[in-house]
């Protein structure tokens, strides 16, 4: 999901002893945005949008008042979560979330689409280690393929950087003119791990509703993740139960990770972090793997910062 989203939608397995005198065990959220304050077409704080532009929502989430607002209150549903490590993607208050998540937080260069870096900016972000990932690639939003040559660049990047690159490839988004869900279909990713084959690669919202396209591409591709992300709070809780239960009965519960795709609500965790809970189909076992394991195995986290996540 990408900046102005109020506009664009219109909207234990290994436990040990809990991180940071936590209760829960630790979570990895592998989708989370630098905005602050959403305002609506009226200028006042806006509601979160919801699904097929419901009014009123079901269950709306109020809207929070101030940019320190928001960052507090993200940081603060993270420490009841035990979010311990967060992927910060894309949006305006970068520098203000890195310093108040003081390391909490994995910083991925976005592409220059939306006013992010260009190639060479990126590459001297990669260079210096001030960016660990790159994403999220907005191919979707710019309506042409993953595969063309304007996002080539960052692909290469990621591969010779060994670093993970996260790509908008799913049929829901936010309603840009430019929004194409025909170009969202994750086969259309095969092109670019052809060329690129040691490609760390990772699928924002799991390609939804691509359920057959992504079970295929997981097949084919070891290297490929997904991320359960904007799906476990935007779309029905049944319909998100029903795509998951897919997959992990395809055989890929270990290359599931846990997201949000928070882009300003704070609340927005709580509902995420529920969603896994409350899948009935899910063993403790599987929902660590989504939480935690499967997101610290492809960031390839140290065996000395799994240990002190887990309290040991």
């Amino acid at each position: 999901m990408r900046p102005s989203l109020w506009f664009a939608f219109g909207f234990v397995a290994i436990t040990g002893s809990p991180a940071f005198g936590q209760t829960k065990p630790p979570i990895i959220d592998v989708h989370v945005h630098s905005f602050g304050q959403q305002v609506g077409p009226d200028g006042r704080p806006a509601p979160l949008p919801c699904v097929n532009d419901r009014s009123p929502c079901d269950n709306p989430l109020p809207p929070v008042l101030t940019k320190e607002g928001v960052i507090d209150g993200i940081l603060k549903a993270m420490d009841r979560h035990n979010v311990v490590k967060a992927v910060l993607l894309g949006g305006p208050l970068e520098a203000e979330y890195l310093r108040a998540g003081r390391g909490r937080f994995l910083w991925a260069a976005e592409d220059s689409f939306f006013g992010g870096p260009g190639p060479d900016s990126v590459r001297t972000l990669l260079r210096s280690g001030a960016a660990g990932a790159i994403g999220e690639l907005v191919v979707s939003y710019v309506g042409v393929s993953p595969a063309d040559s304007a996002f080539a660049p960052y692909f290469a990047l990621a591969e010779e950087f060994d670093v993970p690159v996260l790509a908008h490839v799913a049929g829901m988004g936010g309603r840009f003119p430019t929004y194409r869900a025909a170009r969202s279909n994750p086969l259309l990713l095969e092109e670019v791990i052809k060329r690129h084959p040691r490609l760390r690669l990772w699928v924002e919202n799991a390609g939804y509703p691509f359920g057959d396209e992504i079970v295929s591409l997981l097949y084919m591709y070891p290297t490929v993740y997904v991320d359960v992300s904007t799906i476990t709070w935007m779309i029905p809780r049944e319909a998100f139960h029903d795509y998951l239960r897919r997959l992990v009965r395809a055989g890929f519960g270990d290359r599931i990770m846990f997201g949000t795709d928070q882009f300003g609500y704070p609340e927005v965790m709580a509902r995420a972090v529920a969603a896994i809970e409350s899948a009935p189909f899910l063993s403790a076992a599987q929902k660590r793997d989504i939480f935690y394991h499967n997101a610290a195995r492809f960031f390839r986290l140290s065996p000395e910062d799994i240990a002190r996540h887990h309290g040991r």
